[in-house]
């Protein structure tokens, strides 16, 4: 068949990639460099870190046996009718964060004193990434103020509850 008009540039008909054996596509889709590369949770992850170095590095050796952790969800039991543990950072019934002392697993083994915050609860209070770390500055000053027993205006002076 012979184009109408030789003149005019033909539509490219690309063959689609071959996909073997339906196992989808080999290798990443995007380059690591790139910042799509990242998921929600890493990039989560990352502004947790970023909010908690300065913290981190003003007290270096009063933190320097307490781990840091993100977990999606609080997995805990609390009746919504009791008042929230110090150890918790809460937003009224739903916790934010929380402090874990140090103790002993169910094995035995000592385990380190950790800082943990919940990634669902934190995006959904806040609408954008400027939101996101101001509460994630909040909830660590608080949590670490919490390891620390010290007051979080301390930590920080303009700190506010």
């Amino acid at each position: 068949m012979s184009p109408a008009n030789p003149s005019q540039p033909q539509p490219l008909h690309l063959r689609p990639a071959r996909d073997r054996r339906a196992r989808g596509p080999r290798g990443p889709l995007l380059p690591v460099a790139v910042p799509r590369y990242r998921t929600r949770s890493m990039a989560f992850d990352q502004m947790v870190l970023e909010a908690y170095a300065p913290l981190h590095n003003a007290y270096f050796e009063q933190l320097a046996g307490v781990d840091l952790a993100v977990d999606t969800i609080p997995r805990m039991r609390l009746r919504p009718d009791s008042v929230m543990p110090d150890d918790i950072v809460a937003d009224g019934p739903v916790p934010l964060g929380r402090v874990l002392a140090a103790g002993v697993d169910r094995n035995g083994n000592p385990t380190r004193a950790r800082i943990v915050v919940f990634r669902m609860p934190v995006e959904q209070r806040a609408k954008s990434a400027t939101e996101r770390s101001e509460l994630l500055t909040w909830i660590l000053t608080a949590l670490v103020a919490q390891h620390l027993n010290m007051d979080p205006r301390d930590l920080d002076p303009e700190f506010g509850w």
